[in-house]
């Protein structure tokens, strides 16, 4: 939860702070035009900020190929579903600096070689609007997680086929899961064995049941189960997750 939480103030102190203060320049060099001096000098520190910008999204985009695993996963969609702020705050981050970068290079252009003398107020104020977009967006998806998350659903459906490998097992009513981290997940079972299964069997279940849910997926830390108040029912019956889940999550 700490990982969410400073990714929660990263997004509001700096992307937030940063897009009001780069807006509030644009208003003030429109309003006050002054020309743009070294023009070159500010080009060239563009460029070396676009080739950092660059090789950091490169790094975080084949990260991202690596985790979505080949599959059809648009990285807008990714980033919606990801529980890993580390990674999609980075893609997001850098997507904004590119993007950031490139209309800072066409205001210095417009303003240094066409004469434009707003034209450098104009991307100032339309590289902050792109921060605070970047904020918004960062804050929205961290607080969810903050508030509390399920896994993915492809996530969940690992760990309902590892649960019914489980013999003694007559009856799964609810699987629900919540994310305590990026690398950690705990599952609340509501289950009910055989009549006939002893303590010991029973005991013997329960470790076979942590176990599975941890070779279905290693982030597994926790596992709680509460009896079911329909014991012994032969007829295996399974519900949909309690907590709320993203869509089309890559994992």
């Amino acid at each position: 939860m700490e990982t969410y939480f400073w990714s929660f103030i990263v997004a509001l102190m700096v992307f937030l702070l940063g897009g009001v203060l780069s807006v509030y320049e644009g208003v003030r060099q429109i309003l006050e035009p002054e020309p743009v001096v070294s023009p070159w000098i500010s080009l060239g520190v563009l460029a070396i900020g676009a080739t950092f910008e660059g090789t950091s999204f490169r790094i975080a985009y084949r990260e991202y190929r690596r985790v979505v695993r080949g599959r059809p996963t648009r990285l807008w969609d990714f980033i919606k579903a990801s529980k890993d702020p580390a990674l999609f705050s980075v893609l997001l981050e850098d997507s904004a600096a590119l993007i950031g970068i490139g209309t800072a290079a066409i205001g210095v252009v417009a303003a240094t070689f066409f004469q434009v003398t707003w034209a450098d107020g104009i991307a100032s104020i339309a590289i902050g609007l792109l921060l605070a977009s970047v904020a918004f967006v960062l804050a929205n998806e961290t607080r969810s997680l903050i508030a509390g998350e399920a896994v993915a659903p492809i996530v969940m459906e690992r760990l309902q086929k590892a649960l019914a490998r489980i013999g003694c097992i007559t009856s799964l009513d609810e699987v629900a899961t919540l994310h305590l981290g990026p690398g950690a997940i705990l599952v609340a079972l509501t289950l009910s064995f055989r009549r006939d299964s002893t303590t010991d069997m029973i005991e013997d279940a329960i470790r076979d049941v942590t176990e599975a849910l941890q070779e279905a997926d290693e982030r597994v830390v926790y596992v709680y189960i509460r009896p079911s108040e329909r014991v012994g029912n032969p007829d295996r019956k399974e519900r949909e997750p309690l907590a709320r889940d993203k869509q089309d999550a890559p994992h």
